[in-house]
């Protein structure tokens, strides 16, 4: 094989936030260790009325305390998933009752209505309340927002009830979240809207109703589109339904052996027709020890035919968001690699490695081959890398180790290989 030819250019990384508008950063660590304690005091600090990207940096830590975030532009990022938590008891119904009806706090983490722009990533959040007091069929929502742009990475979104991932904006709300975990009971993720999921696992624990529930009943075109992704669950956990008219697409997903065979459904209680029909597709869709008819393949069938090729987040949100084509650089390590991992690569002999840097990169470690581990062959300060000389049928190995001012934070592995 034929050893790295040249760099390419360096390519700005994309971020929500425009190049000549300098972010507000912020750092949170529950130890005392930064200027604030807790991530609400941090937000708190800055205007709602600011309009400058305001970053907060959350050390690892237990943060026991309810999240509000009251306006757009915010991004708020762990120093590592598991380690840093955001922990917090709450019921809907309990808090409904004491606030005159209102879901506006209900959650752990509320993201008020009319603000855009949010990124969660590299956090653990999580609502107990089932865990400490038993009643774990009940609506106990992790995430509660109406906002629209709204990002998760790498984030673990947990609740000892039903819709721990609960963004609601009907109209005009768009999700994107990637490499994350979802675990909960009843609709424990339940967009409105558009959303997309990528390369994530889900893990349901209720065995009666759903782990997926979606409304798209405001547009034809609103849709839930998960990829690449795996759904586990207590034996007998059912894959989903919709109250409302919902448009739900599953391409290349994994099922556990636990998942029962019990296609989406409209609920008895529900008072709603589904105008648009039964509108739930499959594409290479398969469950461990065998698959059920329901989630044969039936793309094609969709509106506009789509190929698995289609499938895209831009094509998910119509055109309106693409937000991999330039995804922010704000987890710690290198993400979003180019091609993407386990991909098959069609075209010649040569190709572009592309990643989007992480939040204090000032120089990227990059190891590429077809051995696992793969050797070292640069480090450069631009965040893609032209190779040729490769070879059809070949997978090949590559990660990109971040260098910061205070520390190397080795990245992932990904492999992809040539087709012929």
């Amino acid at each position: 094989m034929t050893r790295l030819l040249m760099c390419l250019t360096f390519l700005c990384s994309a971020t929500a936030y425009s190049a000549d508008t300098k972010a507000v950063r912020l750092d949170v660590a529950a130890d005392g260790s930064a200027h604030f304690r807790s991530i609400q005091a941090a937000l708190d600090d800055q205007s709602p009325r600011q309009t400058v990207p305001l970053i907060i940096t959350v050390k690892n830590g237990l943060y026991q305390e309810q999240v509000f975030i009251r306006r757009s532009r915010v991004s708020i990022v762990g120093q590592d998933k598991d380690r840093t938590r955001i922990v917090f008891p709450v019921l809907r119904e309990a808090w409904r009752a004491s606030h005159q009806g209102s879901d506006w706090g209900a959650g752990v983490v509320n993201i008020d209505t009319g603000v855009a722009d949010i990124t969660l990533a590299n956090l653990t959040i999580y609502n107990d309340e089932g865990g400490l007091y038993g009643n774990y069929n009940t609506h106990q929502f992790a995430i509660r927002g109406a906002g629209t742009r709204i990002m998760l990475l790498h984030c673990a979104v947990i609740s000892d009830g039903g819709d721990a991932l609960s963004l609601w904006n009907r109209e005009e709300g768009m999700y994107y979240h990637a490499d994350c975990d979802f675990e909960g009971w009843v609709d424990y993720v339940c967009p409105r809207g558009w959303c997309y999921i990528t390369t994530s696992r889900f893990f349901g624990h209720n065995t009666e109703s759903a782990s997926l529930w979606h409304d798209g009943s405001a547009e034809r075109r609103q849709k839930l589109v998960i990829r690449d992704s795996r759904f586990d669950g207590c034996a007998g956990f059912p894959l989903g339904r919709n109250h409302r008219d919902g448009q739900v697409y599953l391409v290349n997903c994994r099922f556990s052996a636990n998942m029962a065979d019990r296609p989406f459904y409209r609920p008895p209680s529900s008072q709603t027709p589904w105008v648009w029909g039964d509108r739930h597709y499959f594409f290479n869709c398969h469950r461990d020890g065998g698959d059920y008819s329901w989630f044969a393949d039936n793309l094609s069938s969709a509106d506009g035919s789509p190929g698995e090729r289609d499938v895209t987040a831009r094509w998910a949100f119509d055109g309106r968001w693409d937000p991999e084509a330039q995804p922010p650089s704000i987890l710690p390590y290198a993400s979003f690699p180019v091609p993407k991992q386990n991909s098959l690569v069609k075209g010649s002999a040569s190709t572009v490695l592309r990643w989007t840097p992480g939040l204090d990169a000032v120089a990227h470690s990059v190891y590429f081959g077809a051995a696992d581990p793969p050797p070292h062959v640069a480090t450069q300060q631009t965040d893609s890398l032209l190779l040729a000389g490769l070879q059809a049928g070949v997978r090949y190995y590559w990660r990109v180790d971040e260098l910061t001012p205070s520390d190397t934070i080795r990245g992932a592995q990904w492999n992809f290989s040539l087709s012929n």
